[in-house]
């Protein structure tokens, strides 16, 4: 399973199948995961000095296209953003990508699709669990992990990824939320990451920074009336 695809499966209710109100950033977050399975894959980078592409943005390599469907797309995306920056370019891959990992879940028999009008009129969707098992182990290997059992590669990304994000402890059940955020962070900080994912690792924390600091700056200087 993609890591976005359990980004995904970690930020909706099992029951009322809405997105967790923690999931603010889940559309960058979500194109942040393929941005970060597409590095490992050495497909794409962020660009290092004394290269056609001005260094800091993002860059594509050559290698075999990715076997999955959804990563084989935002492939695509990428290439015509050649050149943006980190943060453009999970902005506009983010675009369409929920619904791309929903029909994927649907697809898989993980979620199901309930579609409604309230009043009639105004269109709305639900996804509640329709197999809980995948989730029941993806949270287990993630506790396990926290608790300090040796992460696999894809898991050590996906607690990296909900670090950046900073949900970990919002989507985790942990008994200490102190001692769970120093354990994400020390494998955020480790060496499990190519020097590729490592670069799209802080570009993706660089960028949900951002995202969360600009607007907050300007709500600020509304309300100071600078």
């Amino acid at each position: 399973m993609l890591i976005a695809e359990e980004l995904l499966l970690l930020l909706v209710d099992d029951e009322s199948g809405k997105v967790s109100p923690a999931a603010a950033q889940l559309d960058r977050g979500l194109a942040g995961a393929a941005l970060l399975e597409l590095a490992d894959l050495g497909l794409v980078d962020v660009a290092g000095p004394d290269e056609e592409v001005r260094e800091g943005r993002v860059v594509l390599r050559e290698g075999r296209p990715p076997a999955d469907s959804l990563l084989k797309a935002t492939l695509a995306r990428l290439a015509d953003l050649e050149g943006a920056t980190p943060a453009a370019a999970l902005d506009k891959v983010g675009k369409g990508l929920r619904e791309a990992v929903i029909d994927s879940l649907v697809g898989r028999g993980v979620l199901r699709r309930e579609e409604r009008k309230v009043l009639g009129v105004f269109p709305t969707q639900r996804i509640p669990t329709e197999d809980g098992s995948h989730e029941r182990a993806l949270r287990a290997r993630v506790e396990q992990v926290l608790a300090g059992a040796e992460p696999d590669h894809h898991t050590a990304a996906l607690i990296t990824l909900l670090h950046a994000l900073g949900i970990l402890t919002k989507v985790i059940e942990v008994d200490d939320q102190r001692t769970a955020k120093a354990r994400a962070k020390t494998i955020a900080e480790g060496d499990w990451a190519g020097e590729a994912v490592r670069k799209a690792v802080n570009a993706v924390n660089a960028a949900v920074f951002a995202a969360i600091l600009v607007p907050t700056i300007a709500s600020t200087g509304g309300s100071t009336g600078t």
